[in-house]
């Protein structure tokens, strides 16, 4: 099969089966011509279609590794691009493509995790507030993994300021990934959320789940005490 029978199959099927259907029919294709078909759906404005292709792209891209891990980094290194000012795009749903497949490959969050930090400083940043979302979504799904790969580069410290973000849905995901990093001297500043009830969604294990900034703030001021 063809990398543009696959664009185009994948777009369809993508529309009505779940990601362990999809990815049933995933794993039977040539990874090489799977992966710009995912890229491309990740892009797109529906959240439901978009968090599918992140989780089947980390799932290709831990097999592309573990048989090609040069090919992998080509990937990666395509993906970093795509956030590059001089690439001429915008990179959207990146940031959670990058959390996503480094949560899924322990090589691939060695050589590229600080990366993701970096776009929380001031030379890397990602001034659009949905670049920013899916930022703190992609650390966070990495955090889950390996905490260990955002704490060493001081992730948690370049964190704070997203807690004075005008975007509340990037606030309520800051907070949640201080819970699950368990910084203690976070909880005086997500304290102060605790009774904001701007709804919103969070792609959580596979589903959509609908929350409040200050109920993610809550759980992750119980997850720090734990």
């Amino acid at each position: 099969m063809t990398e543009r029978q696959i664009k185009k199959k994948l777009a369809k099927l993508i529309l009505t089966e779940d990601v362990e259907q999809l990815w049933l029919t995933l794993d039977g294709w040539p990874v090489k011509f799977a992966i710009s078909p995912l890229l491309s759906l990740i892009y797109q404005v529906d959240e439901q279609i978009k968090y599918k292709a992140v989780v089947l792209m980390g799932r290709i891209m831990n097999k592309l590794a573990s048989e090609d891990m040069e090919a992998a980094r080509v990937v990666m290194r395509r993906i970093l691009w795509s956030l590059n000012e001089e690439s001429g795009g915008i990179g959207w749903g990146m940031p959670e493509a990058l959390g996503e497949i480094m949560a899924m490959n322990r090589p691939l969050a060695d050589e590229y995790g600080h990366m993701l930090v970096a776009y929380m400083r001031e030379e890397c940043y990602l001034e659009h507030l949905v670049m920013q979302r899916g930022l703190m979504w992609g650390l966070g799904r990495l955090a889950k993994v390996y905490p260990q790969k955002i704490l060493d580069f001081h992730g948690d410290g370049y964190m704070q300021m997203y807690l004075e973000s005008a975007d509340l849905q990037v606030v309520g995901l800051a907070c949640r990934n201080f819970g699950i990093l368990k910084i203690q001297n976070a909880t005086f500043w997500i304290k102060q959320f605790d009774d904001a009830e701007q709804e919103i969604r969070v792609f959580e294990n596979g589903i959509f789940v609908d929350t409040t900034v200050g109920q993610l703030a809550r759980e992750a001021v119980a997850l720090i005490a734990s």
